[in-house]
């Protein structure tokens, strides 16, 4: 059952490990001005779909319109006088001069805020505020920050803002936000590669640690003291979205279970390699999942010299760290079970990737991945 606003989240009685605050999303993939593709999308949703497939007991905070129309682990509040936030993401606009952007996000329907009375009323060992579409207020991280031991940030929840015309996202500078004054306060803040030019990462490095993904290059971690570059993991890219949030759950999730953060970050790099060689919020096979849970115990166990408290983090690379790295390149290329869904790629045909409709918190069926998008598209202004 979904909760409305009016009976959201009662408080549950125990700290939980993760808490992962961001609003779900409809993601439609865009190119050639044909539909390739929808999704559940957000932030939130590929971050819990990698805890999740890592056995790890999180809360989950978002909020949907009741339009909302995929089934989740984690039931969202739903506001009944907002829609659902939706992205359209196009593959064939806007490539720059400097060849890092491949593709264009505009929002064309927003959600409610996320706001502090809306967080549980317990405290959890890691908060991650991963908004996409301007749903985390400051004074919601600032109430993340309290009941948090620890709390990681996306920069993408503090940066961006929409154009008032038609929703195409934009970035600004860190400083110029009313989050900047609360670096000092947060464990982690991750960035892509992209999104690190709109911060001074040697400034930034002062307050928190910096993570910044750089996609087939893996990952660069700073801290006050030092920095180091983290191996990445081949993959045939297919669609880049959710690959950082991929990462970051991935990341959190070794951190969960006692790895130092050179060890975590692999496990974010292998997460994200894997999300980006499907479209839209991935399956993870369960034979993969198994064998990379079975090698971060074994990591742990050779490890434990490297314990460390909840809100610690250990930044010194491990002995082995290389062969940890290696031993999760082998785990990735078990063949997948198959009685698994494969990936949808332009080649499936129709017959193969026809879906049935399912009844989802309307009465009104709604289509699942690959149906074609007949809702007319809105502004967050809602006009057409």
């Amino acid at each position: 059952m979904v909760a409305t606003a009016a009976a959201a989240h009662k408080p549950q009685q125990q700290q939980t490990r993760v808490l992962i605050v961001g609003n779900y999303c409809h993601d439609v993939l865009i190119q050639d001005d044909t539909v390739k593709a929808e999704s559940l999308g957000g932030a939130a949703s590929f971050i819990s779909n990698v805890v999740n497939g890592m056995s790890i007991p999180c809360n989950l905070v978002s909020k949907v319109g009741e339009d909302f129309k995929y089934p989740v682990d984690y039931t969202p509040i739903v506001i009944p006088t907002s829609k659902t936030t939706v992205f359209h993401a196009y593959f064939d606009l806007g490539i720059l001069e400097n060849g890092h952007q491949d593709r264009v996000l505009k929002r064309v329907c927003a959600c409610d805020p996320i706001r502090p009375s809306d967080l549980p009323d317990v405290r959890s060992n890691f908060g991650m505020a991963v908004g996409v579409g301007g749903e985390i207020l400051p004074e919601t991280l600032e109430r993340m920050i309290e009941i948090c031991d620890a709390v990681f940030v996306d920069i993408q929840a503090l940066i961006r803002v929409f154009d008032s015309v038609d929703g195409t996202v934009k970035l600004v500078k860190l400083e110029e936000t009313e989050f900047y004054s609360m670096l000092p306060r947060i464990g982690v803040l991750k960035a892509s590669s992209e999104e690190a030019v709109f911060m001074d990462v040697e400034e930034v490095r002062k307050w928190c640690c910096v993570v910044v993904t750089t996609g087939k290059d893996g990952c660069k971690v700073y801290w006050k003291d030092g920095e180091l570059r983290i191996s990445p993991f081949s993959a045939n890219q297919e669609d880049p979205t959710g690959a950082g949030d991929s990462f970051l759950g991935g990341f959190v999730a070794g951190l969960v279970q006692g790895l130092a953060v050179p060890d975590a970050a692999l496990l974010g790099n292998l997460f994200g390699s894997l999300t980006v060689e499907q479209i839209g919020l991935p399956k993870f096979d369960s034979r993969l999942l198994q064998r990379v849970k079975d090698e971060v115990q074994r990591r742990k166990m050779q490890c434990l010299h490297c314990e460390r408290s909840d809100n610690e983090l250990d930044f010194l690379k491990p002995v082995g760290h290389e062969q940890f790295h290696a031993s999760l390149g082998s785990a990735k290329l078990i063949p997948p079970c198959s009685s698994q869904a494969r990936p949808w790629t332009p080649s499936n045909s129709p017959k193969e990737t026809e879906q049935t409709p399912i009844p989802h918190y309307t009465a009104q069926a709604k289509l699942l991945v690959n149906s074609v998008y007949e809702e007319p598209i809105q502004t967050v202004e809602g006009k057409p």
